[in-house]
């Protein structure tokens, strides 16, 4: 992760938001009281909290899991599936 000073950064914000949204590649930001930030692409945040809301469901790990070890001939195709 690439780190940089709140000064520097501030310069040259426009550029280090595009660069977190095209690399996914996070900066943390430093300051001299060394109480730092990190800077991420909206697309990252997100899928970071996704993450950790389906991590805080019982069981939906485990489920996950089974169904990626699940073979595709076994599975329903979602024309089979009624809504």
């Amino acid at each position: 992760m690439h780190a940089m000073n709140v000064t520097q950064a501030r310069a040259k914000l426009f550029q280090l938001i595009a660069n977190v949204n095209f690399n996914s590649e996070p900066i943390t930001l430093t300051n001299s009281k060394g109480k730092n930030a990190v800077l991420i692409g909206e697309d990252d945040w997100n899928a970071i909290q996704e993450t950790l809301y389906l991590n805080s469901i019982p069981g939906m790990y485990d489920s996950l899991k089974s169904g990626i070890e699940t073979p595709l001939s076994e599975c329903v195709s979602e024309k089979d599936v009624e809504w």
